[in-house]
């Protein structure tokens, strides 16, 4: 074995080991500061901080597929290492485990245990325990970890407080940055109980809050664990300032917003361009009791939009999906509805290197040429592009493009209704968490009809639209595919066919294709960040041309709203926000003036 030092590299001659996994050029942080750059050292600890989550929950187990966990749970336990605050730098520093092995072909990582390391009953966490959270989360956890961790053949506790992944491929660079993300649960709590079943009490956990106080699916708060065991580490010190963190429940956007504005709880991300525009006016704003500020973020954004779920037939031609897309107008939604605040969704790795354009480089060929005949049309000779409306709502144009698509593939506009050959009209459901969305769907829909389409919208609450996901019982939805800095091992969930019949997956859309399987274990096998580009771009175009999305939107900016309680170092994470970095300032909120408090409005 070798010490890991510089991610993934051994350490030169005589160098002291870096306790950070990784898989850029250089680590950001060599700690000759002791902390991450926006937390503050002199945080005093203290006061609350109220969130909101939406919807409700009905279980404190965010390890499996079943029930809504409570918000905040990932305040509880802890990981192998801990992620810098910095979405193009995809590192891992010591948390749990004080330091890293990665053996000299890569076969297996050994992780050795920071022998300060506590659950919050006092016992120890052990290799033991980290060896065991592996299998169980693997055996009996959600579907996405037994996909993630595919790769790892086995765990192997060395001594108490070392443990070995021994890996079942040798050629993937990324499967040590993974493990670091291992939550580490205790072997002597979880060996007594069900782990398949959700759970209505908190299980012991090992993180710097514990929850203090619930009511099952309308608030749950966490109180800060005073002896916690990391709080002295490079990636804690500074951050966790908060006394207690309570997180109140709301049925929808609308409701938390004017809960907010009422005082109700502190802190608002705004996720609508509209009501960020329009709806914050008022005396506490004007007073400056009410601070909104945007904060720009370097994260990858994914894809978010309409997913088709390719398993019903009625989505099962290329050409009725891509005709479909057409029916979208997103510039004149963007005009009219957001302000014009977002960009257009190009991309399933938007806002990253890893995004597609024009024709595809000789590095993407040399990926796509073995599967010529099974390929989109248009992959390897035409440049992706989106539809493109004038704006102005006259979509005459894109329709006619639209009903040719539709022709192509059996469909033809007869009395006002698309009907196929056997005279059934074409029809689907939306699936909607949010009655906010309504207002963009709407038009959406009116589109449709102008084309013989009947769109039902179905509005399900946050429980049912969770299990009716999981279970891929919806026709189409309006979600998104998150990336990351580094795409690797998740692919497979997002993509792969065999996730494609693995209830609980996030392929969503069903993909189903060999040259999907092949691409992802490209970007998976990728020996160095050139080749992870050019795998990932090769991937993009692939899924572009097959249509599986019509594309939504995005921005690189946070919306946040706030009662001006709070302090923070002027130095902000590069990721946008750490709101754990933040502080209670006791001047600030004794002069607040909030609705219903003393001195309030």
């Amino acid at each position: 074995m070798m010490t890991l030092a510089l991610l993934l590299l051994p350490a030169a001659s005589g160098a002291e080991p870096i306790s950070v996994l990784g898989l850029g050029d250089t680590p950001r942080y060599l700690w000759n500061q002791e902390h991450f750059a926006h937390a503050n050292l002199q945080a005093p600890k203290g006061g609350t901080l109220r969130l909101s989550a939406s919807g409700n929950f009905d279980s404190f187990h965010p390890y499996i597929a079943r029930g809504i966990t409570a918000a905040g749970m990932g305040l509880t336990v802890e990981t192998l290492g801990e992620a810098a605050p910095d979405y193009n730098t995809l590192e891992f520093y010591g948390l749990v485990a004080q330091s890293f092995e990665v053996a000299p072909d890569r076969s297996s990582v050994t992780f050795h245990i920071n022998p300060a390391a506590r659950f919050h009953d006092g016992t120890p966490i052990t290799a033991e325990d980290a060896a065991f959270s592996f299998r169980l989360l693997t055996e009996q956890g959600a579907p996405n970890y037994r996909n993630y961790y595919a790769s790892v053949e086995k765990a192997e506790v060395l001594s108490p407080l070392s443990v070995r992944f021994v890996f079942s491929e040798k050629d993937n660079a990324e499967l040590p940055v993974i493990l670091a993300q291992l939550p580490v649960l205790p072997k002597h709590y979880w060996e007594t109980r069900n782990f398949s079943a959700p759970m209505q009490e908190p299980p012991l956990g090992s993180g710097p809050y514990r929850v203090k106080s619930f009511s099952m699916g309308s608030h749950v708060e966490y109180g800060r664990v005073p002896d916690y065991w990391g709080k002295d580490l490079p990636v804690n010190r500074g951050r966790y300032n908060f006394d207690s963190v309570r997180y109140e429940y709301y049925r929808d956007d609308t409701v938390a917003r004017e809960a907010f504005k009422g005082g109700a709880f502190d802190l608002y991300t705004e996720r609508t361009a509209k009501a960020w525009g329009n709806a914050y006016a008022g005396p506490a704003l004007a007073a400056g009791d009410i601070v909104r500020e945007e904060f720009s973020t370097n994260k990858p954004q994914g894809m978010y939009g309409f997913i088709y779920n390719t398993r019903r037939p009625v989505f099962a031609d290329r050409r009725v999906r891509q005709a479909l897309a057409l029916a979208f107008d997103f510039e004149w939604t963007n005009r009219a509805l957001f302000h014009g605040a977002y960009t257009r969704s190009e991309s399933y790795f938007s806002n990253s290197e890893f995004a597609s354009s024009g024709l595809p480089a000789p590095e993407e060929l040399a990926l796509l040429s073995p599967f010529t005949e099974q390929l989109p049309p248009g992959t390897l000779d035409t440049a992706y592009t989106v539809p493109v409306t004038a704006g102005d709502g006259n979509l005459r144009p894109v329709l006619t493009k639209a009903l040719a698509l539709f022709g192509e593939a059996g469909w033809t506009l007869r009395e006002g209704r698309l009907v196929n050959a056997q005279g059934r009209q074409m029809e689907f459901s939306l699936l909607l968490r949010s009655a906010s969305l309504n207002r963009i769907v709407l038009p959406f829909r009116q589109n449709l009809e102008r084309l013989g389409i009947r769109m039902h919208i179905v509005q399900a609450d946050a429980t049912q639209y969770v299990n009716r996901v999981r279970d891929f019982d919806y026709d189409m939805i309006l979600s998104g595919i998150p990336q990351s800095s580094s795409p690797g091992n998740e692919q497979r969930n997002y993509w792969g066919s065999a996730a494609a019949a693995t209830p609980g997956s996030r392929n969503y859309a069903g993909v189903n294709s060999p040259v999907v399987d092949a691409l992802v274990e490209h970007i998976i096998a990728a020996h160095d960040r050139a080749s992870l580009v050019h795998a990932c771009r090769a991937l993009d175009r692939v899924l572009l041309h097959d249509a599986y999305v019509i594309p939504g939107w995005y921005s690189t900016t946070l919306r946040v709203a706030y009662w001006n309680k709070f302090a923070r170092s002027p130095v902000a994470p590069a990721s946008g926000i750490d709101i754990h970095s933040w502080w209670a300032d006791p001047a600030r909120e004794a002069a607040l003036r909030r609705p219903g408090t003393k001195g309030g409005e």
